[in-house]
């Protein structure tokens, strides 16, 4: 579990976010949702401590990030897992040589272990036989699974995923939404994802935080936001088909 208590951010004093407190809970999937410039991606970055707050807090499973030493900051980012929009694959390694990065980094594994995790992490996303390929000798969707296999290689507790659809068509984007919810549940991670897609949004949104100029102005699931009564929501939500189809019928 993951908690923003009274989170405020300002950049050369303009203040982005405004006292966001809110529970992102271990073994669902979080997502975090709002217009361009709403504070979602500052939001993001704040809890996985690529920014640090102008104030309140972060706590990590009852553990302050901010008053972490650096010794011990450094033990914790190796409980995240990190899925970044673009994929950020190494172009000169290979899928394989991507996924084990982690691991000759960060662990003290024997080569045979580096091995056979790298291969069940591929397995698990379902690329069993891409190894030895570059990223650029397989599609963009097959991209997004190597991020999410190196993502997962340090078993880490928690997983931040920066518009895992971003670039990808709508089939592929259901694949990745559905792999993200699987893992999420099968390795009892506390998950959170930014996204402006209303279908992530249908389809694994076990929690959502909604971010209006910089403050949170509603959270609820899947099920309660076709019917949530927030107008800067409807305002946001509505203007996707998708939704507007789902309330006519509703």
């Amino acid at each position: 579990m993951i908690e923003a208590v009274n989170v405020f951010k300002s950049f050369e004093g303009k203040e982005v976010l405004k006292g966001i407190s809110a529970v992102f809970e271990k073994g669902k999937t979080n997502l975090i949702i709002g217009q361009s410039g709403s504070g979602k991606t500052v939001l993001l970055k704040s809890l996985v401590g690529l920014h640090d707050l102008t104030s309140g807090d972060i706590l990590y499973d009852g553990r302050s990030f901010p008053a972490l030493d650096h010794k011990k900051r450094k033990a914790l980012r190796q409980e995240i897992g990190m899925l970044f929009q673009g994929s950020a694959l190494f172009d000169s390694m290979t899928v394989e040589e991507n996924v084990r990065f982690p691991l000759d980094m960060f662990t003290k594994m024997t080569e045979e272990e580096k091995r056979e995790r790298t291969n069940f992490c591929l397995d698990r996303v379902k690329l069993e036989n891409a190894n030895k390929k570059l990223p650029s000798e397989v599609s963009g969707g097959m991209q997004k699974r190597v991020a999410i296999a190196r993502a997962i290689a340090l078993n880490p507790k928690y997983l931040f995923c920066d518009e895992p659809n971003s670039g990808l068509d709508p089939r592929t984007a259901i694949v990745i939404d559905e792999l993200i919810h699987e893992i999420t549940h099968e390795f009892g991670m506390t998950t959170i994802v930014n996204t402006h897609d209303m279908n992530s949004v249908l389809g694994i949104g076990e929690k959502i935080i909604f971010i209006y100029q910089g403050e949170k102005h509603w959270e609820g699931s899947k099920d309660e936001i076709i019917h949530a009564e927030n107008e800067q929501l409807e305002d946001f939500i509505f203007a996707s088909k998708l939704f507007r189809k789902i309330k006519e019928k509703s």
